[in-house]
């Protein structure tokens, strides 16, 4: 399959944006019937106030054990290696921050629950990256997140006669192998969420990896066609300031929890972009 990608660049989406709007208004200008349409769900949580603040969490016991035994020691020097997690990535989850961890893996454990607080990050897709403080965005209910992508589709279709297939895509990995898709979170229909151990099973058997999708408004060719559609989207949206708050608190020069709204305006963002079919690919 060959695409041609128009990612557009944006604002950050701070909660209350009309970021509908934004899209249907820009999209309209470049778009044509067939193409997909591919949004952030981490920009939308943030922008519909899906957010947590972690510091205002008691963290129990379970959360305490996560983060100073079962981070550290069992991902950072066991699963880590088993699921061939980068060298770089193996020092971060050894040096796990204790203080700002136990909150984080408390969140996940309300949130997400304890199976999904078990992974290492993206615990069943909260996610703390690119957000000011101590603040985690919650991940979409699928019910909304398909209405949402169902309502987007249908304006471009009322207003402009555009016949667009819409895909809310979390950066999280969904692992493939044959008609076989896991995820370790929930995810449109064909993916079989395991938890953590979907993630554990197609990571460490090397099974292919790519975005997942949450949400699917329109017609498409396969569940393999979308999430290549999702794997391009993904690496031409990037990562905001970062891959992790690891890397934007080093970029930035502040600490994990030292970013506000007002930095984060400071910064283009890319929470979408439109992917068209083609014979000669683009990107």
């Amino acid at each position: 399959m060959r695409f041609k990608v128009k990612v557009f660049e944006s604002c950050y989406w701070i909660p209350g944006y009309d970021f509908e709007s934004e899209i249907i208004s820009r999209v309209s200008r470049y778009a044509k019937t067939g193409d997909y349409l591919v949004i952030s769900e981490k920009a939308i949580s943030t922008a519909l106030g899906y957010l947590v603040d972690e510091s205002k969490l008691k963290p129990g016991l379970s959360a305490r054990i996560l983060a100073r035994i079962w981070i550290p020691v069992f991902w950072g020097y066991l699963l880590g290696v088993l699921c061939g997690l980068k060298p770089s990535t193996l020092v971060k989850l050894r040096n796990y921050p204790y203080t700002e961890g136990v909150r984080h893996k408390e969140a996940a454990i309300r949130y997400a629950g304890p199976v999904a607080a078990l992974k290492h990050f993206s615990e069943g897709g909260l996610d703390v990256n690119n957000l000011p403080y101590s603040y985690a965005s919650l991940p979409l209910p699928r019910c909304e997140a398909q209405e949402l992508a169902s309502r987007i589709r249908m304006k471009l279709a009322n207003r402009y006669g555009l016949d667009v297939t819409v895909v809310i895509v979390d950066s999280d990995h969904t692992f493939s192998w044959r008609s076989i898709y896991l995820s370790s979170r929930p995810a449109a229909d064909g993916i079989i969420n395991l938890s953590t151990l979907g993630f554990i099973i197609g990571s460490s058997l090397r099974w292919k990896a790519r975005p997942t999708p949450i949400a699917i408004s329109g017609s498409y060719g396969s569940l393999e066609e979308i999430l290549e559609v999702c794997r391009i989207a993904d690496k031409t949206m990037g990562y905001g300031l970062g891959r992790d708050i690891w890397d934007v608190s080093s970029k930035l020069g502040v600490p994990p929890t030292g970013l506000t709204w007002s930095i984060l305006m400071m910064y283009t963002h890319k929470p979408y972009a439109l992917i068209r079919k083609l014979d000669q690919y683009v990107s």
